[in-house]
């Protein structure tokens, strides 16, 4: 609610909404809430 114009630049309509930055630009989104270890997967950390 805070950062309305960030959401809309974004496309995020949910929450919890993840997004990834590599070289300024989004490299992956994650929509939803998951497990830790799934999360650390899906984001290659």
């Amino acid at each position: 609610d805070d950062n309305k114009e960030t959401a809309t630049k974004y496309g995020i309509m949910s929450i919890p909404t993840i997004l990834k930055f590599e070289s300024g630009s989004v490299s992956k989104q994650i929509v939803g809430a998951m497990p830790k270890t799934a999360l650390i997967k899906e984001l290659d950390i």
